[in-house]
């Protein structure tokens, strides 16, 4: 999808939540015993991943990789912050969130370990002499771009494959709500077992209502994007850093240098894992872990930073995560359905989630990462939402009070461009944003659903995919659909949605 983003957008899959290798590429020296390329298999539920890494090393023995997700097709996934010490070897993925850490075997053909990507999985590798290519990725061809008045039809036609056999059919309980707005029209389609008003769970995309949030308290002068977080928790939580501390820009950007999830989160209910980790266990890791923020921290992304930052916002407003979404955002814009409590008219609304087996599977709950990923909404609030962000101008209104008075700037100041993200992007506050198409982006995963966003404010086009189901072998639904529909509105090749 998104052009420059099209070799990543199955990458937010490897086994929970995007270039390439020569096949053939060998490694005939090795100026370190894990340089090379290793196969592993990431077992996840019943599903079975094979995991491809590529471990480089320069004369000064400083450690680069790649890895590739083979079933998935996601080829070149760039490492960061590889590092070898004795035996012990590390390595994050930072396009997938991934991370993962482990010890080279004595005879230097084994590395045995753990991927962590939300819940830690083990993820051993075995030496390889040469590289097995992905298979290419399938494409409709081009055909003139895609107006509103045609929506319906080219989807009705390019998503029969997925209706008839694919992770759309009968059997799998199955269900998408897209919404699509292009020069102002738009329009609401449903899908499989979905409905036009259906409530899914939109995971990660509640950054960017994070984003905003902080935006909003920027502009009505509460608080400062160099503010350091440490200021907005409890006294005594967490030690003054002899170095810089992390600030709310850091976290609303992905550059705290935070890892993806914190090391004390031990989920009871690995369903709804994210229900018993509440603000005391997040004062507790920051505790021992410490708010300095490391030297070049680049992008990492981090579920643990949004929920510090949600956290952190929400003491400084004195008030809970969900009152103050509601307050400086889904109030302002009149987003009824846009919650993380539902009502009971709500719940009944609801579609049903289902695992990557096509199971039934109970919601999440979010306490302490609220900020991160504990939004509930429907393609219309959401349509809603993505216009507003195509043209925040148009939400000035003089008899404007309050928050609603702030949002058109705050909004604004959510889209500008802060930092470096990977594969060529940038990052506003938690939106990525391609520079080649002028596209901002986010996803989302949970146990039962996925979903991606766009929007366009140079060609005035955005879209919301909603998905019932969460990421499976083959990647996430969500992020495909949301690619084929952008390439469809800018006449280019679209990613097959066929089997």
């Amino acid at each position: 999808m998104l052009e420059g983003f099209r070799s990543a957008w199955s990458s937010f899959a490897l086994a929970g939540i995007m270039l390439g290798i020569p096949a053939t590429m060998t490694f005939a020296q090795h100026t370190s015993p894990v340089d090379g390329i290793w196969l592993g298999t990431l077992k996840a539920g019943t599903q079975s991943l094979r995991i491809q890494l590529h471990v480089t090393s320069n004369g000064a023995g400083n450690e680069s990789c790649t890895l590739d997700s083979l079933d998935q097709g996601a080829m070149g996934l760039k490492c960061a912050n590889a590092v070898l010490k004795g035996s012990r070897f590390s390595f994050d993925v930072p396009v997938v969130h991934g991370h993962w850490s482990g010890t080279l075997s004595a005879n230097s053909n084994e590395l045995k370990g753990t991927w962590s990507q939300g819940m830690p999985m083990v993820l051993n590798f075995e030496r390889r002499s040469t590289a097995i290519a992905a298979k290419p990725i399938a494409y409709d061809p081009a055909m003139p771009p895609l107006t509103i008045a045609d929506l319906k039809t080219v989807l009705d036609r390019d998503l029969a494959p997925a209706l008839r056999d694919g992770v759309l059919a009968p059997q799998t309980g199955a269900g998408v709500a897209i919404g699509v707005i292009e020069n102002g029209e738009q329009r609401i389609l449903a899908y499989g077992t979905a409905k036009p008003d259906s409530i899914f769970e939109i995971g990660s995309i509640t950054k960017s209502f994070t984003g905003l949030i902080l935006a909003q308290m920027v502009a009505q002068g509460k608080v400062k994007l160099d503010e350091p977080v440490r200021l907005l928790l409890p006294p005594g939580t967490v030690a003054k850093p002899a170095g810089p501390g992390i600030t709310l820009l850091d976290l609303v950007t992905q550059h705290s240098g935070l890892p993806r999830m914190p090391d004390n989160f031990h989920p009871a209910n690995p369903k709804n894992p994210y229900a018993d980790y509440h603000a005391a266990n997040l004062y507790a890791y920051l505790a021992k872990h410490g708010v300095e923020k490391p030297a070049h921290a680049g992008f990492l992304y981090s579920n643990l930073g949004f929920g510090l930052l949600g956290q952190a916002l929400a003491n400084c407003a004195h008030e809970t995560y969900p009152e103050l979404l509601r307050k400086e955002v889904t109030g302002p814009l009149h987003l009824k359905n846009t919650t993380i409590k539902l009502t009971a008219a709500q719940k009944a609304r609801v579609i049903q989630g289902h695992n990557a087996q096509h199971q039934p599977t109970p919601g999440w709950d979010l306490d302490a990462f609220a900020g991160a990923g504990a939004i509930r909404s429907t393609a219309a609030d959401m349509l809603t939402y993505l216009k507003a962000n195509l043209d925040p101008d148009a939400l000035h209104a003089a008899s404007a009070v309050g928050a609603a008075a702030t949002l058109p700037a705050a909004m604004a100041m959510s889209h500008e461009l802060r930092a470096d993200a990977p594969a060529g992007m940038r990052v506003a506050f938690a939106w990525l944003y391609v520079p080649k198409t002028g596209t901002y982006w986010h996803n989302g995963a949970t146990g039962g659903y996925s979903s991606f966003a766009f929007f366009n404010p140079k060609d005035g086009y955005a879209a919301i995919v909603l998905f019932n189901t969460t990421i499976g072998k083959k990647g996430s639904f969500a992020d495909v659909l949301g690619a084929h529909i952008e390439e469809r509105l800018r006449g280019k090749p679209a990613v097959s949605l066929g089997p």
